[in-house]
């Protein structure tokens, strides 16, 4: 069972190399937004195309093991 506290929103730490902050500083510059603003659309962006990876790779298995998987089947 997980703790009701576990649920709510948590601040963590996000350890950049100083090549990868200068490089976030600058785009979220050019952006007009802040740091952690362009952190959290990354983040969204990557939760966002889950599903359409997760797809592809099922139907990558699908073509790729197709043999395989009509066996199963039988």
């Amino acid at each position: 069972m997980v703790p009701l506290w576990y649920h709510n929103p948590m601040a963590m730490n996000l350890r950049l190399t100083p090549k990868q902050s200068a490089a976030l500083r600058a785009a979220a510059e050019q952006d007009g937004i802040s740091m952690q603003e362009a952190a959290l659309a990354a983040v969204n962006a990557y939760i966002a195309r889950r599903p359409a990876r997760l797809a592809d790779a099922i139907a990558r298995v699908a073509i790729e093991d197709a043999g395989l998987l009509e066996r199963l089947s039988e």
